[in-house]
C-alpha cells in the first residue's frame, strides 16, 4: 500500500546563462534516487512562490544578484523528504515525510559561474551532491533522471538569444508527473 501524501508548495529557478547553458543541483533521495533538478525547495508558511524561489536561490547557490522571472512551469511530483534535513521549519511536513510536492518553476537569465563559498551546510541539508552547467545537448540526454523530466523541452524554445530576456515562456501546467524508475547508466 502506498503511503499517504503530505500536500507541499514549493519554488525553483531556471537559471539560463549566455552560452545557453541550465544551471542544476544532483540531489540524491531516498524515494525517487539521484536526480537533476534547479534550486529551489518547499516554502515557508505564507511565503509566495516567486519569494520562495529567491530564498531558495540564495540559500543553494549564495547568488544575490538573480531575480525569478517570468513563470516557466508548474508542476506535481512525488517524493520523500531528506532525513537529513537540518532546516525543518515550523509549519512543514516532517523530514522523512512522504509529499506531493506542487512547484512553480521560474527562469531566471545570468551569468555562467560556481556557487558561492557558504553554501555547503544547505547541500548536505538538502542532499546536494554537487552541480554543473548542462548545454541542451547533454540535458537532452542526461543519464540520470531530470526534475521536471520535461525540462529540456520547456527549456529548448529559449535557448539562442544569448542568455537575455526576451519573449517570455508561455508558462505550462505539466500537472502530475509520476516517478519513473531510475535510469541506467
Amino acid at each position: 500500500m502506498r503511503p499517504s501524501r503530505t500536500p507541499r508548495r514549493a519554488a525553483r529557478v531556471a537559471v539560463l546563462a549566455p552560452d545557453d547553458t541550465v544551471f542544476l543541483l544532483r540531489y540524491d533521495n531516498e524515494e525517487v534516487g539521484v536526480h537533476w533538478a534547479m534550486p529551489g525547495g518547499g516554502l515557508e508558511p505564507g511565503e509566495g512562490p516567486r519569494a520562495g524561489a529567491r530564498r531558495e536561490l540564495r540559500e543553494e547557490t549564495g547568488w544575490t544578484d538573480l531575480e525569478p522571472g517570468p513563470l516557466l512551469c508548474t508542476w506535481q511530483h512525488d517524493f520523500t523528504l531528506p532525513r537529513a534535513l537540518g532546516r525543518a521549519r515550523t509549519g512543514t511536513p516532517a523530514v522523512g515525510t512522504p509529499v506531493r510536492q506542487s512547484e512553480h518553476v521560474y527562469l531566471a537569465h545570468g551569468p555562467r559561474r560556481e556557487p558561492t563559498e557558504g553554501v555547503a551546510t544547505a547541500h548536505a541539508d538538502d542532499r546536494i551532491l554537487g552541480w554543473r552547467w548542462w548545454y541542451p545537448d547533454e540535458l537532452a540526454g542526461a543519464p540520470e533522471a531530470l526534475w521536471p523530466p520535461q525540462l529540456p523541452a520547456l527549456l529548448a524554445p529559449l535557448y539562442g538569444r544569448g542568455g537575455k530576456p526576451g519573449t517570455d515562456p508561455v508558462p505550462r501546467d505539466l500537472g502530475y508527473v509520476p516517478n519513473s524508475p531510475p535510469r541506467q547508466g
